[in-house]
């Protein structure tokens, strides 16, 4: 009898002695190889339906030196084992085994980004979407129509409809959630600034005010000016006036246009032409980020009617033509 107990008792130390050993190992910086270094940022990708040996073996295989048989027992005594999410993942510095499950059954998975610019098309968006090498490319072979009844979009042309900005997502994830995300961050800027909107500009949809947004993009990259320029295109649609701004036109040139503008383009009829055609063209010409957003539908209150590059990325604005002709004397012709 006694013997049992001596070695009922002895078991029962080992066993805490072991539970105490696997906790001690569980917080410790899983190490490089060279001693006291902890390992650096490595990715690893779990597949789906992996069993929990099969977890831990694929961990080792990605070349992160962690014991498989003591992370796969700390998951099961921890309740764990049927909780780890598949994905890809990233094992950052300093990172231990308990960490390195938590991070694994909390599904937090390694994130990647996609920066779309300000004044792009969106073919040129969709063009870095196509080359991200973090993204699942489930569009690639879309057309542009097929895209939008993806994602639900009624529009029929996508074309300043995604806005943009830096957008994080999980490694292979699909595409699509660029496009939905993009989207979705667009409608909410517009709708914004079209709930506060001036009640006396010239707009009959958010989508005419979307379009106005684009071509002030495309105007200037200064901010300080975005708000006068919207003014300028707001009073000439006011006033029955062409909006004559040159993006438009060589947005309707497309894969014509080689840098430069002529005289010819600007008296070619395109359904851009706001040389040739008055009022807003059919479409945006770019995506417009929110300051843009914001000037179409909060401009400025001037009674300026023409603008002019000075050449420093601002403009010099004017209300009338013999001003305007002046500015453009100064500045283009390098008169005084």
């Amino acid at each position: 009898m006694y013997f049992l107990k001596k070695l009922l008792l002895s078991c029962i130390l080992l066993m805490l002695l072991a539970g105490a050993g696997l906790l001690f190992w569980a917080t410790q910086p899983i190490q490089s190889g060279v001693p006291g270094v902890s390992y650096q940022n490595v990715p690893f990708t779990i597949k789906p339906g992996s069993h929990l040996r099969s977890t831990a073996d694929q961990i080792v295989a990605a070349g992160i030196p962690v014991n498989a048989e003591l992370l796969t027992l700390l998951a099961r005594i921890t309740g764990q084992a049927g909780k780890i999410k598949a994905g890809s993942y990233e094992l950052k510095s300093g990172a231990t085994p308990k960490t390195l499950l938590r991070q694994m059954v909390l599904g937090q998975f390694a994130q990647e980004s996609l920066i779309i610019i300000e004044g792009w098309t969106f073919k040129q968006m969709r063009t870095a979407i196509a080359a991200n090498p973090g993204l699942k490319h489930d569009t690639i072979d879309l057309t542009d129509a097929q895209l939008l009844a993806k994602i639900s979009i009624k529009e029929k042309y996508p074309e300043g409809l995604f806005f943009p900005d830096t957008y994080l997502f999980a490694k292979g994830a699909s595409d699509l959630q660029i496009y939905r995300q993009a989207n979705t961050t667009l409608m909410a800027h517009l709708n914004e600034a079209w709930s506060k909107r001036d009640a006396s500009l010239p707009y009959k949809t958010p989508y005419e005010a979307l379009i106005m947004a684009s071509i002030v993009e495309k105007e200037t990259g200064k901010k300080a000016d975005r708000n006068t320029i919207a003014s300028v295109f707001i009073n000439r649609l006011k006033a029955g006036m062409m909006l004559q701004t040159d993006p438009t036109v060589i947005y309707g040139m497309g894969a014509l246009y080689n840098g430069n503008i002529s005289k010819r383009d600007l008296q070619t009829d395109t359904a851009y032409n706001t040389y040739t055609r008055i009022g807003l063209p059919p479409t945006p010409i770019a995506l417009p980020g929110a300051e843009s957003l914001r000037a179409a539908l909060a401009p400025a209150n001037t009674d300026s009617l023409y603008f002019v590059a000075r050449g420093d990325g601002s403009s010099q604005f004017s209300s009338n033509l013999d001003d305007h002709n002046r500015a453009v004397n100064k500045y283009i012709r390098g008169g005084n």
